[in-house]
């Protein structure tokens, strides 16, 4: 499969969330037909992003300060809310629709949340492959805190395979192009 560049969405750190200089990315229909786990788990573990669990529906705002993590979605279909924590600016965030077939993948401290599912969603968490067992951080920290698992956050490395295109794949250039400018 020839690589296609992925949605992307930037955010900028509130009080709450530190957020990233990395974009999240989305591919569109990008599973196998009609996935299940083992043939999401056979398309994405060879490029070092590794099963973490299986999940629902998770209607908590949350980051994860020590890991990016990569949806992938088997089941159903989810909005997730991006950007913005419970205490934040309404104003603030991104609502994106995910559907069986797609995969997100969040930069380590960018906030996310389900807002509203259909059909019984599920997906997989992966993360590259090495990383910690992610944290939870629910988005309700003060400034200080939460500028401290912003240096967590910045301090992941970038993975050096693209969950879908493996080495060199489109997560790899867009990132560290991100991470260029924003030293």
């Amino acid at each position: 499969m020839a690589p296609s560049n992925p949605e992307t969405y930037y955010f900028t750190p509130t009080p709450h969330v530190p957020n990233s200089p990395l974009p999240v990315l989305i591919y569109r229909a990008v599973l196998p037909t009609n996935p299940d786990p083992a043939s999401t788990r056979e398309t994405i573990e060879p490029n070092r992003w590794m099963q973490g669990g299986s999940f629902k529906t998770y209607t908590a705002h949350h980051f994860h300060s020590v890991t990016h993590e990569c949806y992938a979605v088997f089941k159903g279909k989810s909005t997730l809310l991006l950007g913005r924590g419970p205490l934040d600016d309404r104003e603030g965030g991104v609502e994106v629709e995910l559907g069986v077939g797609d995969i997100i993948v969040l930069p380590a401290g960018v906030s996310h949340c389900s807002i509203t599912s259909e059909g019984e969603y599920e997906y997989l968490g992966l993360y590259p492959e090495g990383s910690p067992h992610w944290d939870n951080n629910f988005c309700k920290a003060d400034e200080e805190e939460t500028q401290e698992k912003a240096r967590n956050a910045r301090n992941v490395p970038i993975p050096e395979f693209d969950p879908i295109y493996g080495k060199g794949g489109p997560l790899v250039r867009i990132w560290n192009d991100a991470a260029e400018a924003a030293a």
